[in-house]
C-alpha cells in the first residue's frame, strides 16, 4: 500500500517538471503529434522578429549652436579713488568739523588752520622784494657811468700815445693813461657785479613772497575731488601738524568691481569688453573691463580685473560682494541636461554618445555656461547623438540599442 502514494509523488514531480523546465519542448511535442485530418495542409506561423542585441538607451540628436562665451568671476567692489587728505603746515584747526558721511566736491574747504604770524612774514618778504626792486635801477646807472669813464680813459689814452709818437708827451703819460683805463674797465665790471647782485636779491625776495604765500596757502584743506567723507574732519581747536590727516574722502562715482581670474581665462578676458555684475543684494550693474594685470599673484596665480561702472546715485558701497560677469568672444557648443553629464574612469567631465557602429563612446566636454534649460558645454562635433537616458549603463564599445527623444524648441 505504501507504494502507490510514493509512484503518484514521482508522476506529479516529473509533470511539474516537464511543466516547468521543458515547457518549450513539450509544447513543440504536443503540436508536432496533434491529430490532423488526413490530407490538409499544415499552417506555417511566422517566427516572431529577432531580438536586437544591446543595451536600449535613450539618445538626443543635438546641433552645435554659437553662443556668447563669459567668463564668470567672485569678487568685490571698491571705491574708484581714496585718499585721506592731510595737513602740510602746523597750526590750530579754527573750522567747524563736517560731519562723515557728507558729500563734498572738489575744492570744499575740509580743514582751516589759525595764520599765525604768517601774514607778517609774508608783508616782510614783499617789503625786501620791493627794496631789492629799487637797487637795481641805481646799479644799471652806475654800469652807465662806468662805460662813460672807459669811454673817456680809451680816449686819452689814445691822445697821449699819439703826442708820445710826435715828442710831444713823455712816455709817463701814456702810462698813467693806461692806468686810467684799466681802472675804468674794472669800475664797468663791479657796476655789472652790483647789478647782478640786485638780481639776485629780487629773485631771493621773490622766492621768499612766494614761500610765505605757500605757507599761507596751506592753511586751508580742501577736497581734491568729489565724494563722501569717510571720517569726522579734524577737530576745532585740534593742534595740526605736518602729515596729520584731516579727513579721508572716497568717491563712488563710478565705481569698481574688483576680481581675479585664474591663468586658464586670462585669454579671454581684453580691457575695452563688456561686463556686468550682481551683487549681494541682487542689484545687477553693466561696465566695461578698465584694467587687466599682467602680472599673477604669486600665491593664487590670478590676474586682477577691474570693470568700471557708473553709480550716480551712490547705492553701491565700497566693500560689497560681486559676481562678476565679462563677456568673452561666442563660440560653438551644445545644450544638454545636467543629467546627461557623466564621468569616464579617469574623473573627466563628458558625455557618451551614440558612434557610427551602434556602441557607446565617451566624449570629454569643457563647462561653458550654466542655465536654466541646462548647461552649454563645448568640445563636441557640430552633429552628435547624446545618451541622455542609460549612460550610467554603458562603456565605450558596448552595443546599444537607442531610442532618441524630440528636442525641445
Amino acid at each position: 500500500m505504501r507504494l502507490i502514494p510514493l509512484l503518484a509523488a514521482l508522476v506529479v514531480s516529473a509533470s511539474l517538471y516537464a511543466v516547468v523546465f521543458e515547457r518549450d519542448r513539450l509544447l513543440a511535442f504536443a503540436g508536432a503529434t496533434s491529430d490532423a485530418p488526413v490530407g490538409a495542409s499544415a499552417v506555417v506561423v511566422d517566427a516572431p522578429p529577432p531580438v536586437p542585441l544591446g543595451v536600449g538607451v535613450v539618445a538626443m540628436r543635438s546641433a552645435a549652436q554659437a553662443i556668447d562665451s563669459a567668463v564668470l568671476l567672485r569678487g568685490q567692489t571698491a571705491a574708484a579713488r581714496e585718499v585721506t587728505v592731510a595737513a602740510e603746515t602746523s597750526g590750530l584747526v579754527v573750522s567747524e568739523p563736517l560731519p562723515k558721511g557728507s558729500f563734498v566736491n572738489a575744492g570744499d574747504t575740509l580743514c582751516t588752520l589759525d595764520p599765525g604770524t604768517r601774514q607778517a612774514t609774508l608783508a616782510e618778504a614783499r617789503a625786501r622784494l620791493s627794496e631789492a626792486q629799487g637797487r637795481v635801477p641805481e646799479a644799471e646807472a652806475g654800469v652807465i657811468e662806468a662805460e662813460a669813464r672807459v669811454r673817456e680813459a680809451e680816449i686819452n689814452l689814445n691822445a697821449a700815445r699819439a703826442l708820445s709818437q710826435d715828442g710831444f708827451a713823455s712816455e709817463t703819460r701814456v702810462v698813467s693813461a693806461q692806468a686810467a683805463m684799466e681802472s675804468a674797465s674794472a669800475g664797468v665790471q663791479r657796476a655789472r657785479t652790483a647789478v647782478s647782485s640786485a638780481l639776485a636779491g629780487i629773485e631771493s625776495a621773490q622766492a621768499a613772497v612766494a614761500s610765505a604765500e605757500r605757507e599761507i596757502s596751506r592753511l586751508v584743506i580742501t577736497a581734491p575731488f568729489e565724494g563722501l567723507l569717510e571720517t569726522d574732519t579734524a577737530e576745532i581747536g585740534s593742534l595740526m601738524q605736518p602729515g596729520a590727516p584731516c579727513a579721508t574722502i572716497i568717491q563712488l562715482d563710478p565705481i569698481r568691481l574688483v576680481g581675479f581670474v585664474p591663468e586658464a581665462d586670462v585669454g579671454r578676458v581684453t580691457v575695452g569688453a563688456m561686463a556686468g555684475g550682481r551683487l549681494s543684494g541682487r542689484q545687477e550693474v553693466v561696465g566695461e573691463v578698465t584694467f587687466l594685470s599682467r602680472s599673477a599673484d604669486p600665491v593664487t596665480r590670478t590676474f586682477r580685473v577691474e570693470v568700471t561702472v557708473p553709480n550716480p546715485d551712490l547705492i553701491i558701497s565700497d566693500g560689497q560682494t560681486a559676481e562678476i560677469i565679462v563677456a568673452a568672444d561666442g563660440q560653438s557648443a551644445h545644450l544638454v541636461a545636467q543629467s546627461a553629464l557623466t564621468l569616464n574612469d579617469e574623473g573627466m567631465l563628458g558625455v557618451r554618445t551614440v558612434a557610427p557602429d551602434m556602441t557607446a563612446q565617451f566624449m570629454p566636454v569643457t563647462l561653458l555656461r550654466d542655465t536654466a534649460e541646462g548647461v552649454w558645454v563645448s568640445g563636441l562635433p557640430d552633429m552628435v547623438d547624446i545618451i541622455t537616458v542609460g549612460q550610467e549603463f554603458v562603456v565605450d564599445g558596448v552595443p546599444i540599442v537607442p531610442t532618441y527623444q524630440e528636442v525641445a524648441e
